[in-house]
């Protein structure tokens, strides 16, 4: 099941972006794979490999948690390794 905003309709299939809100409330979707840095000022700010700045109300742990579920989604973690794993058992 696709993550998503409490009380919007899930859609079945593969998360392909990650779903954020900017400082005006607005919902947006981003490529995590353009996520350079994500920092908080105190505001999470999120910089891509563009240079684009987006500023979202979701804290930095959060994006994290997101983009890790995306990385895992499209299989770049699947090296366990990468994913932090001692063994692959």
């Amino acid at each position: 099941m696709r993550e998503g905003r409490a009380g919007s309709r899930a859609r079945p299939g593969p998360i392909s972006m990650i779903e954020l809100t900017r400082l005006n409330g607005k919902a947006f979707t981003l490529n995590a794979l353009y996520i350079e840095t994500v920092e908080s000022f105190p505001d999470t700010t999120i910089t891509l490999t563009t240079g684009t700045k987006i500023i979202v109300l979701q804290s930095q742990d959060e994006v994290r948690q997101k983009v890790n579920t995306f990385y895992k989604n499209i299989q770049i973690l699947s090296n366990p390794h990468l994913r932090g794993e001692e063994d692959e058992e």
